[in-house]
């Protein structure tokens, strides 16, 4: 329905004015008697063995929502009834902030890919914790994606990080830092090993304090080198924290088939990243003997795609661009191949 309806309408508009009436009419949908059960109905799969205990968390399914779609929390509680095992917001910064100038979200339809130069735009953390103080009780997971304010200087990067995760710790169930955004200037640099070890070692301190530790995962980029691969994977060991999401957007557009000279800078993300997001993904798994948990992202738009991830070493998987080129029905799609395929190999 989404890909013979719904999508063609919504590739006319705006991408960002696309994404704000696509999540109204899911809204709108869901409110009529009956549009729970239907959508229960259409994109709903349950069963045991799609169930994953990590963390000590149990997540109904191993497909999320990635971290962009939902900045602010505004759409979880739609979001959830697509079937999702976690939804993960954010990122969100300790003090509101606009992004950068629009447009900053395009479309590549030949390419099945998105480039954005959102740069963090949220509401601010104070807001998104009055949105998740009315958060209902639910099966599905709910992850904080934090970050730093454009204005904030590196050296004061940690006190940002800080903010949110003091903020969020009530609210949330897992935590993601994210230093890989390729939209906010700086922020990357927060990769190299010093800065991203006592980033870490800070938070991984605050939540030792806590009454329940919360995990606390590292979201890269996917154009590191094996040198700083090797790094993470060290600074993961050295920090105590409990996994890596791989990958973020990248910088490299070598693989487009579309010129995108004309949009400028910002993150790419969709099926040209999906080859390096693995392989990433790959080099973690082996370079740590399986020791690490890996959430797989990156142009994942199908169920093979997903399998793709989980057998190069992840044990979760999430989508964005993906669902946006193939409706929501790729998240049922994704569960009943992970299914198919754990039948197969019992």
């Amino acid at each position: 329905m989404y890909k013979l309806l719904l999508k063609p309408f919504m590739f006319l508009l705006d991408p960002e004015k696309a994404h704000h009436l696509t999540v109204a009419l899911l809204g709108i949908t869901l409110s009529i008697p009956g549009g729970k059960w239907l959508f229960k109905k259409l994109y709903h799969i349950e069963h045991p063995s799609l169930h994953r205990k990590i963390w000590g968390l149990d997540f109904p399914n191993p497909v999320g929502l990635a971290a962009g779609f939902d900045k602010d929390g505004k759409y979880y509680e739609e979001m959830s009834h697509l079937g999702f095992g976690f939804i993960e917001i954010g990122t969100v910064t300790p003090k509101p902030q606009d992004g950068n100038d629009k447009p900053r979200l395009f479309r590549l339809p030949t390419d099945e890919a998105l480039i954005n130069r959102m740069g963090f735009n949220n509401d601010g953390v104070e807001a998104l914790v009055e949105r998740l103080k009315n958060r209902k009780p639910s099966k599905t997971i709910i992850g904080g994606n934090i970050g730093k304010n454009k204005v904030t200087p590196n050296e004061n990067a940690v006190d940002d990080y800080v903010i949110c995760f003091e903020a969020l710790y009530p609210y949330v169930d897992y935590f993601v830092v994210n230093v890989s955004s390729p939209n906010t200037p700086g922020l990357r640099e927060l990769q190299e090993k010093a800065p991203l070890t006592h980033l870490l070692s800070t938070l991984v301190k605050l939540n030792l304090t806590k009454s329940v530790v919360k995990p606390i995962l590292l979201k890269i980029a996917p154009d590191l080198t094996d040198t700083q691969l090797d790094d993470i994977i060290d600074i993961v060991k050295t920090t105590g924290i409990q996994g890596i999401i791989a990958t973020n957007t990248t910088l490299d557009r070598s693989k487009l088939g579309s010129n995108t000279d004309a949009i400028g800078a910002g993150g790419l993300s969709g099926k040209p990243v999906k080859s390096r997001s693995t392989d990433v993904i790959s080099y973690i798994h082996k370079k740590s003997n399986g020791s690490i948990i890996i959430i797989g992202v990156g142009g994942i738009a199908s169920g093979d795609d997903a399998i793709e991830k989980l057998n190069a070493g992840a044990t979760l998987v999430q989508v964005y661009s993906g669902m946006v080129y193939e409706g929501p029905s790729l998240i049922k799609e994704i569960n009943k191949s992970i299914l198919f395929n754990q039948s197969q190999s019992s």
